[in-house]
């Protein structure tokens, strides 16, 4: 059994940074590619960072230069550091990641965390 739990949100100043992580427990021989999303009030999910597996990363335009998606392999954790926070970035942030456990790889994601910018 494997479960992804989300921490880091909270409420934040335009301007200001967070930094969200999400930790992948149970039986788990690896982390692979990761996907952070996020879902704004009346809006579709939508996807705004990724990781591969070796590393690669990719970004939507509406944050590109201002986050960065890592992840920590040893500690079965993917962050994504937010800088420059607009209040257009309010939303509930998700993610989603491939984990290789005893019966192969699956995708897991997480319960989602708050990120609320606002003055």
């Amino acid at each position: 059994q494997v479960q992804l739990v989300e921490s880091g949100g909270g409420l934040v100043q335009p301007g200001g940074s967070l930094r969200l992580s999400c930790a992948a427990s149970g039986t788990i021989n690896s982390i692979g590619g990761a996907v952070w999303y996020r879902q704004a009030p009346g809006k579709q999910r939508e996807p705004i960072a990724s990781i591969t597996s070796d590393g690669s990363t990719n970004y939507a335009g509406s944050v590109k230069g201002r986050f960065t998606v890592s992840k920590d392999n040893a500690k079965n954790t993917v962050h994504l550091q937010m800088n420059s926070l607009k209040p257009e970035d309010t939303a509930v942030y998700y993610c989603h990641v491939d984990v290789k456990g005893d019966s192969g790889w699956s995708s897991y994601g997480g319960q989602g965390t708050q990120v609320t910018v606002s003055s």
